[in-house]
C-alpha cells in the first residue's frame, strides 16, 4: 500500500539539522521505513508552512504506515503530519468496479 506522508520539522528538529547540515533525512526514513517491511519511493524537501518533507512510501501491512507517522511525531522530529493512503491506478479500477456493483444497493437521502 503506498502513502504519502507530509510534515513540518520541529525547532528540535531544525536546530539538530543546522548543526549537523550534511545529515542524511533521507536515509534515516529509508531505515525506518524498510524496518517497517516497507520501501521509500521517493523524499522531497518542502517550504510549505515552514521547513517540512514530503515522503511517499509503499509498505505491505497498512498498520505499519501510521506507526511510521506516529514515531516522527512521538519522538519530536515533526509536527503537523498528514499521512495519506494512495491508490494506484489498478486499484482504483478495482474500486470503481465494487461501488458500481454496489451502487443498486444504496438509497441516497430524500430518495
Amino acid at each position: 500500500m503506498h502513502f504519502c506522508l507530509t510534515g513540518q520539522y520541529t525547532q528540535r528538529s531544525l536546530t539538530a539539522i543546522l548543526e549537523n547540515p550534511t545529515t542524511d533525512r533521507q536515509e534515516a526514513a529509508r531505515k525506518l521505513i524498510e524496518a517497517a517491511g516497507g520501501r521509500l519511493i521517493s523524499m522531497y524537501s518542502v517550504a510549505t508552512d515552514g521547513p517540512g518533507v514530503l515522503v511517499i512510501f509503499d509498505v505491505p501491512d497498512p498498520s505499519a504506515a501510521p506507526a511510521i507517522s506516529g514515531l516522527t511525531v512521538a519522538l519530536g522530529t515533526l509536527q503537523n503530519v498528514k499521512l495519506t493512503r494512495l491508490f494506484t491506478q489498478e486499484e482504483i479500477k478495482q474500486v470503481r468496479q465494487n461501488a458500481a456493483k454496489l451502487r443498486s444497493s444504496y438509497t441516497p437521502p430524500g430518495s
